[in-house]
């Protein structure tokens, strides 16, 4: 399909839907006033001052009544609101609370008191800076200098002549 013709086809439908909407809204339209002059009857304003004030009464007798279910009905559904959210926290609690798997995150000390306290501290947390420099000291112990094996058979034998010899 070119592009032509699918820009062709999109604007049909585009003007098609805009001509449906246009029906609705003048359908809603018809419907309201029918509902209205159905419901709602002009007042005659003819007669006295006391037939107007009967007339008027009536008016706010009706608007109380009428104040009064949508209050209930606000009620109603403000209950109804309040139990759906406690039993969605009882859905939750029952289910319980799944806690997301941990990442493992390297991060310097630096970094992390700096994310903390903001960048306007700087501070610097350097522990290796405040320790104190300690020298070993290498013990030099005399060696004994790998020699002669058989010398060293020797001096023990004599050693064991000398325990003999008592």
């Amino acid at each position: 399909m070119t592009s032509s013709r699918r820009h062709a086809l999109k604007s049909l439908i585009l003007t098609i839907a805009a001509k449906w909407l246009d029906e609705e809204k003048a359908a809603d339209i018809a419907a309201k006033e029918e509902y209205m002059t159905e419901h709602c009857t002009k007042p005659s304003m003819s007669g006295d001052q006391a037939a107007l004030m009967e007339t008027c009464k009536k008016l706010h007798a009706l608007l109380d009544k009428l104040d009064e279910e949508r209050y209930d009905l606000a009620s109603k559904v403000g209950k109804a609101d309040k139990e759906i959210e406690d039993l969605n926290i009882k859905v939750v609690d029952l289910r319980g609370v799944k806690k997301p798997a941990l990442r493992k995150v390297r991060m310097s000390a630096d970094a992390m008191l700096k994310a903390l306290l903001g960048s306007k501290h700087s501070v610097n947390m350097d522990l290796r800076a405040n320790l104190k420099q300690v020298k070993k000291e290498v013990k030099e112990e005399p060696q004994e200098a790998a020699g002669d094996w058989r010398k060293n058979v020797e001096d023990k034998a004599d050693r064991k002549k000398m325990f003999e010899a008592t």
